[in-house]
């Protein structure tokens, strides 16, 4: 091969590269929330779906330079569908436990949750874990309020019943068919302001967080997206956003505000201590 024609062949090489990263940036994010988990994702009456998740992903994909796709669909099938592909990351809140750090990449948290329970208006209030003998509680499928309700029902002898929604789970509350609903703070606090037949009651801290989830292999999407998040922290973008859909400022140590040093979160699988430069524009 001539001098020229392999020069040649090297800029063509090149420009395959550079058009096919760019044409990978050009393509949209995929990813899934449960619409009926108010307020963080739901319908809107015009059509579309609105929520602190929904302003979240949307901001994040614009600071990376990134169109969205936002599916609306069951919580129980938002994983299945992370691991088949479906999705680039869930942007629907995913609790970040040991259990689900071994098997998916996370992002650091984004908002503090604490788990709390939702009964009749008229109901005597929940006081205790102890107060829940007897009792069924309704939860939203493959929620981390499932996984809590299996691992403490025979402590505190109390059923529970798995609802596709969360709403679904409300309504068990609403006619009779569960004692309680139990959910993340925010939704509950959010259902309870939004019908009058319903009222939070005990809240139980978990000292967990909410964070964006990934595949296992997907370090370069994680990192992606860690940077966009730590800068919206950095700005305030995301406590602006926790006060217009859940009505309370964060304090500075809340993971709506705090930053870590690196990526992911601390104390779980898959976090990277390494300390992370700032590139906000």
């Amino acid at each position: 091969m001539t001098r020229v024609t392999f020069r040649t062949f090297a800029f063509g090489l090149a420009a395959v590269f550079m058009a096919a990263s760019a044409a990978h940036a050009a393509e949209p994010l995929r990813t899934g929330v449960d619409a009926t988990f108010a307020p963080h994702a739901m319908v809107k009456l015009g059509g579309g779906l609105q929520g602190f998740n929904i302003d979240l992903g949307e901001e994040l994909a614009k600071r990376m330079g990134r169109k969205i796709e936002i599916e609306g669909t069951e919580f129980s099938g938002l994983i299945p569908g992370l691991n088949a592909k479906k999705y680039d990351f869930v942007l629907a809140p995913v609790t970040v436990t040991p259990e689900r750090a071994k098997a998916m990449l996370f992002t650091e948290g984004y908002i503090n949750t604490d788990f709390s329970f939702v009964i009749k208006k008229d109901a005597p209030d929940i006081k205790s874990l102890e107060e829940l003998k007897g009792k069924t509680i309704a939860v939203n499928k493959g929620s981390a309020y499932e996984n809590w309700c299996k691992a403490n029902a025979e402590k505190y002898g109390f059923k529970y019943d798995v609802y596709g929604t969360n709403a679904d789970a409300i309504q068990a509350v609403q006619t009779g068919r569960a004692d309680a609903n139990l959910a993340g703070n925010t939704v509950s606090a959010w259902v309870a302001k939004q019908n009058p037949a319903v009222k939070t009651s005990y809240t139980i801290s978990t000292g967990l967080v909410w964070a964006l989830a990934f595949r296992h292999d997907d370090t370069a999407g994680r990192a992606a997206a860690s940077m966009a998040l730590k800068c919206m922290k950095k700005d305030g973008t995301v406590s602006k956003l926790a006060e217009k859909w859940f009505g309370f400022k964060p304090g500075p140590d809340s993971a709506a505000v705090k930053i870590e040093t690196g990526t992911g979160v601390p104390g779980m699988d898959g976090y990277d201590p390494a300390p992370v430069t700032l590139k906000c524009s």
